[in-house]
């Protein structure tokens, strides 16, 4: 069945009574969860820790796993030990080149799609130009097979571009915008690898575009990868049924809880942040506002983390570390040739979304 086209929706058939509770549901918790982020001072706080869970869940849709303690250990992809691992930093570095375009243009354009694409796989294979694509089962029957024309898979990712940019004659809110243009581009299937991830920094991506949040901080693949058939067979129902208002349901369903879920987590962070600047204040003589940053923006941290943020010597930065050990605010770890320090209340609240202390 050909790809539905988004240009010939009408769009009045999402003001169901269902779609309008649900979208009214999602977009007041997303303005509150934009709210709580802008909260906190320091924003590279949020962007580091939590697109890094995100790029975890995302990854797994994909069977990439890894664990929680794998995650902080290493900073650069280049660098890190194991597939897994290499592939979820990627995809970190990966939103975050998108939403450094996002913010510095407002735009959303093919040309950023491509890069994050180029990041996550490590090629500049760009849109497919071969035919043979096709998903399958897991007892590998067809299920669903793109575009196979090189030029008509560029024809179309030209019209989601113009979609996602320019208004439609009656006017679509964004979350259900969002919604349409994400099984559009599953359905393209642009890449030869990487469309599912791709296809989920997008989301996040046009929700900073719209300026729904300032920062990419809702991770929808938690949502995703706790429902994993149900996204896979609304995908579906679309193309065979044309059962648009399910799978928009589906979305704003994952807009909601994920925001909800993130907020949480957020408002754990702040309350983390409170009590450990206190502590540090009133028990350590070197306390200063950067370290405290440090100790936020790397859950494992290392005393080269210190010396470089800090700009002291690795002397005076191992000093900071070990008194703060020594103290029981961080935990130390060898491992390999590394030593680790560990803000485990921090790296508890990630894994959980709840911080310690603060349950209701």
């Amino acid at each position: 069945m050909p790809i539905p086209s988004l240009q010939a929706l009408d769009f009045r058939r999402f003001e169901t009574a269902n779609v309008l509770k649900r979208l009214n549901g999602a977009s007041r918790v997303l303005a509150e969860l934009k709210g709580v982020a802008a909260s906190i001072p320091n924003q590279n706080i949020l962007i580091n820790t939590l697109t890094l869970q995100e790029a975890r869940d995302s990854s797994a849709i994909e069977n990439i796993v890894t664990t929680q303690d794998d995650l902080y250990r290493e900073e650069n992809p280049a660098d890190a030990t194991g597939t897994a691992i290499k592939e979820v930093l990627r995809y970190r570095q990966a939103l975050r080149t998108g939403f450094e375009q996002v913010r510095d243009t407002g735009l959303l354009t093919l040309n950023a799609i491509l890069d994050i694409q180029e990041q996550l796989e490590c090629n500049q294979a760009g849109f497919r130009k071969l035919p043979g694509t096709a998903l399958r089962d897991g007892a590998g029957r067809v299920i669903y097979e793109p575009p196979q024309d090189a030029n008509e898979v560029l024809r179309m990712m030209g019209e989601l571009e113009r979609f996602i940019h320019d208004e439609p004659s009656y006017a679509a809110d964004p979350l259900v915008k969002m919604a349409l243009i994400h099984h559009q581009f599953e359905s393209i299937h642009p890449f030869y690898d990487g469309n599912g991830r791709t296809g989920r920094i997008l989301n996040v991506l046009y929700l900073v575009k719209e300026r729904l949040l300032d920062i990419p901080v809702l991770y929808l693949s938690r949502h995703i990868v706790r429902t994993k058939p149900d996204y896979y067979r609304l995908l579906q129902a679309v193309r065979d049924d044309d059962a648009w208002e399910d799978w928009v349901l589906y979305m704003l369903d994952a807009v909601a809880s994920t925001a909800a879920e993130t907020i949480s987590t957020i408002l754990g962070i702040k309350a983390l942040l409170q009590t450990t600047k206190q502590q540090v204040r009133d028990n350590y003589k070197f306390y200063s506002q950067d370290l405290i940053n440090n100790l936020f923006n790397h859950p494992y941290t290392r005393v080269e983390f210190v010396q470089r943020e800090l700009g002291v010597s690795r002397l005076t930065a191992t000093k900071y570390l070990n008194a703060l050990a020594d103290g029981g605010m961080l935990q130390k770890l060898r491992m390999g040739r590394n030593n680790y320090y560990v803000n485990r209340p921090l790296f508890d609240l990630l894994g959980s979304g709840e911080a310690p202390g603060l349950r209701s």
